[in-house]
């Protein structure tokens, strides 16, 4: 008998029901205590197998089904089901969101620290490069310095060089007019060489 009367129970639940928007939100309470209202099902004493069976099987089940029987209970149980789902999909549209703006959050300190990387690795090869110039400046001027030192030890080796020979040509000049001396005068020198 019951079971003949639910498939015309859920033909005219859809039709009794109102819109989505002009119903009011069902509490968690509330559906707790709609669903313990519905009573279990009843077990029928016949000898009849097929349907002691059926009823045995829909007693097993650990998720029973709940059928519309028709009227504010089912309203409310929809209700309640249609909130829950509308607030599950704002924990998802919030828990996407969320895991969004973490993510370009991430992107963004990525890419600072990407710039930032190339920003002091540019200053040190800056620096490098100034230190280099520098010392091939200190180099420059060294060298300079060193050639000019070179310069001046030839310049003054050149000008002893050049002392030598005059006092060579001096001492010659000097050992000639002494020796024409001691020929015009027919005088022997006193001092001779240190071979005799």
């Amino acid at each position: 008998m019951g079971e003949e009367e639910a498939p015309k129970v859920e033909a005219e639940a859809p039709a009794a029901e109102p819109p989505v928007a002009e119903a009011p939100a069902a509490s968690a309470a509330d559906v707790a205590e709609v669903k313990s209202v519905v009573p279990p099902p009843v077990v029928e004493e016949k000898p009849d197998d097929s349907k002691a069976l059926a009823i045995v099987e829909k007693v097993a089940d650990p998720v029973p089904e709940v059928k519309p029987s028709g009227g504010s209970i089912d309203r409310d149980i929809v209700l309640a089901r249609l909130e829950t789902e509308k607030r599950m999909s704002l924990i998802k549209a919030w828990e996407d969101n969320e895991k969004t703006k973490a993510e370009n959050k991430a992107q963004k300190k990525a890419a600072a620290i990407g710039s930032w990387e190339k920003t002091k690795q540019a200053d040190v090869e800056a620096e490098l490069k100034k230190v280099e110039e520098k010392l091939e400046k200190k180099k420059a001027k060294y060298a300079e310095r060193m050639k000019n030192k070179i310069a001046l030890i030839h310049k003054a080796a050149e000008e002893k060089r050049a002392m030598v020979e005059a006092k060579r040509g001096e001492d010659l000049l000097k050992a000639e007019e002494m020796a024409a001396k001691y020929r015009a005068t027919g005088l022997a020198p006193k001092k001779l060489l240190g071979c005799f």
